[in-house]
């Protein structure tokens, strides 16, 4: 079990309920931050998760801590009909929602409330499902996990798209930086929730990565299980399917 880091130390909430205050108050300039926290690179990696997903031909898809929609968005270049983002921070998906409506996708991508550990849909109903930088903000990572299996079709597929700690040098030492340092320092600049980002860094410093989390996803239930790093290992694409 990964080690419990919230974005607001004393607040007397839960982690889930911190998690949406935080995402709620960063929701207006969150995806301009994270170009720039980011150098664009996870544009690249979620282009990789839409091609696993799209060599399943699901008809129906789920995107978990959706945000502001980004990669649900980006799930509407499958065949899919019904592409669901769900998310517990109405701030964020606000923001998604009127991208939706830019691009007119009304039709095929729907974002609505979603708690990840008691998720509001049938047993065995979507062919893929997809998480991007939001698993490690699950409260309680091992229910949230096997709520998605519940969800998720026999042989569908399942992608997790999060950060990851690099283990070699000078990469591992850079990466440090960016999370301990550079990352706050952005967020102290350009947002009034400075918290919020020194968050972010640290919960993804401390999260499981690589053959850690293949074995929490063996132990929920999940087959198949593939861990591929991205980037010299600052990022990790997650593979799994159901029997």
């Amino acid at each position: 079990m990964s080690q419990q880091i919230t974005p607001y130390k004393d607040s007397g909430l839960g982690k889930k309920e911190q998690v949406a205050r935080m995402f709620d108050n960063i929701s207006g300039n969150y995806d301009g931050l994270n170009r720039v926290i980011s150098f664009g690179i996870d544009i690249k990696w979620r282009k990789k998760v839409l091609a696993m997903v799209s060599a399943k031909n699901p008809k129906t898809i789920l995107d978990i801590a959706t945000g502001t929609g980004d990669l649900a968005i980006l799930m509407a270049q499958t065949n899919a009909p019904q592409i669901i983002g769900a998310d517990i921070s109405e701030g964020m998906m606000e923001v998604g929602r009127k991208k939706v409506a830019e691009k007119g996708l009304e039709s095929r991508v729907t974002l609505q409330y979603g708690d990840s550990e008691n998720l509001p849909f049938e047993d065995n109903y979507f062919d893929a499902i997809t998480v991007a930088f939001g698993i490690r903000n699950f409260e309680t990572l091992e229910k949230g996990l096997a709520e998605i299996l519940r969800v998720l079709k026999p042989g569908g597929i399942f992608v997790i798209l999060e950060t990851s700690v690099p283990t070699k040098f000078p990469f591992k030492q850079g990466y440090n930086f960016h999370t301990k340092v550079l990352l706050p320092l952005i967020g102290r600049l350009f947002s009034k929730e400075g918290s919020a980002y020194t968050y972010l860094g640290e919960s993804a410093a401390v999260f499981p990565f690589g053959e850690a989390l293949n074995n929490i996803l063996r132990k929920i239930g999940f087959i198949d299980v593939k861990a591929m790093p991205q980037t010299m290992g600052v990022a990790t694409i997650y593979s799994a399917s159901k029997q």
